[in-house]
C-alpha cells in the first residue's frame, strides 16, 4: 500500500469549507454530524481492525473524514451515500487528497437500504454510523445481502451501543442484544465524545463491533422462529416466560411445557436468556402453536 501524506485527512477547517463551498447544511433526518477531528478516525479504522486485504463498504460517508481513513488502512473502499451533493462531491475529495489511492475508492449514490449489490470484489468489512432508529434494520440487511461481510462496525448512540452489546441478566438487554448475538459476537468497542463532530450531538456515540459467527446457532428453528419467541418473550418483559409467552405457544400451561422441555425455568424471565436458550424454546414450541 502506498504511503499517505500527513495532512490527507480532513481536519475541522477542511470539514467547514467543504460544506461551505458545496452549499451543505447538516440535517437531523439523515443523521449527519461530520467528524472533524483525524484522530478520531483513526481510531475507528484502527478500532475495527481494518486489513490491507480488506475491501471496505462505508455507509454515509458524509464529507470523507471516514473514507480517507480507510482508504489508508483497506484495500479496496466503497461508500454509499444517498445525499446527491455529498455523494457528487466524494470522489473528487478522494483525488484531490488521495491520488495514489483513488482509484482504490467507488461510489454508491443510493439508499443502502436499497442496494443489493456493490461494485468490485465482495465486501469483508463494514463501517456504519446509523441514527438509532435505523441501526437494527441496517445491520440485519446488509448481513443478509452481502455474506462475505465478516466483520461489522457501527457507531451508535452510546445508549444504543449499550442495548447492542449487553449480556443477559444486564437492565437493558433486550430484542436487539439478541437479534445481534444471532447473527456475531458483539462487544462495545469504545466510546466517541460529542466535540469531534460538527455539528456537536446532543448525545455521546459508542462504537459496537460485530464479528460475524463462524458457525450458526446450533438449532432446527429457523431465524424466523426464534425471533418470534424473543420479540414476545421481551413484548411483556416484566412477566414470567411463562406468561409472557402464552401467546406464542397458545397458552400457558403450553409455553410451560416448551420452556421445561427446552431446560428453562417457566419463572425466568427474557433478560435473563442467551440466545442459544431463545433457540431452544423455539425448537419446542407445541404442535398446536405451529
Amino acid at each position: 500500500m502506498s504511503s499517505t501524506e500527513p495532512d490527507a485527512l480532513l481536519g475541522p477547517a477542511d470539514i467547514r469549507d467543504l460544506a461551505a463551498k458545496l452549499g451543505v447544511r447538516p440535517t437531523k433526518q439523515r443523521g449527519q454530524n461530520f467528524v472533524i477531528d483525524a484522530n478520531t478516525v483513526r481510531r475507528i479504522v484502527r478500532t475495527a481492525e481494518v486489513r490491507p486485504d480488506d475491501t471496505v463498504v462505508e455507509v454515509g460517508p458524509g464529507l470523507g473524514s471516514l473514507t480517507l481513513a480507510l482508504l489508508e488502512a483497506a484495500d479496496r473502499v466503497v461508500a454509499v451515500e444517498i445525499d446527491e451533493v455529498l455523494a457528487a462531491a466524494l470522489p473528487a475529495t478522494v483525488q484531490a487528497r488521495m491520488p495514489g489511492r483513488a482509484d482504490r475508492f467507488a461510489l454508491v449514490h443510493s439508499d443502502a437500504m436499497l442496494v443489493t449489490e456493490l461494485p468490485g470484489p465482495a465486501p469483508t468489512a463494514r463501517e456504519a454510523p446509523l441514527p438509532h432508529n435505523q441501526a437494527d434494520t441496517h445491520r440485519r440487511t446488509h448481513r443478509e445481502r452481502f455474506p462475505s461481510i465478516e466483520r461489522t462496525l457501527v457507531m451508535v448512540q452510546a445508549e444504543v451501543a449499550d442495548r447492542l452489546a449487553a449480556r443477559p441478566g444486564n437492565k437493558v438487554y433486550g430484542v436487539p442484544s439478541v437479534k445481534a448475538n444471532w447473527y456475531a459476537e458483539v462487544k462495545r468497542a469504545g466510546s466517541i465524545g460529542r466535540t469531534v463532530f460538527w455539528p456537536a450531538p446532543n448525545v455521546d456515540s459508542g462504537l459496537v463491533s460485530l464479528v460475524r459467527r463462524t458457525e450458526p446457532i446450533a438449532t432446527t428453528a429457523s431465524r424466523a422462529e426464534v425471533f418470534a419467541v424473543v420479540d414476545a418473550a421481551f413484548a411483556q418483559r416484566r412477566k414470567t416466560l411463562r406468561a409472557a409467552l402464552s401467546g406464542w405457544a397458545g397458552s400457558a400451561p403450553a409455553a410451560e411445557a416448551a420452556l421445561v422441555a427446552a431446560g428453562v425455568s417457566p419463572q425466568a424471565r427474557g433478560e435473563a436468556l442467551t440466545v442459544e436458550e431463545f433457540a431452544a424454546i423455539a425448537e419446542n414450541k407445541p404442535e398446536a402453536a405451529l
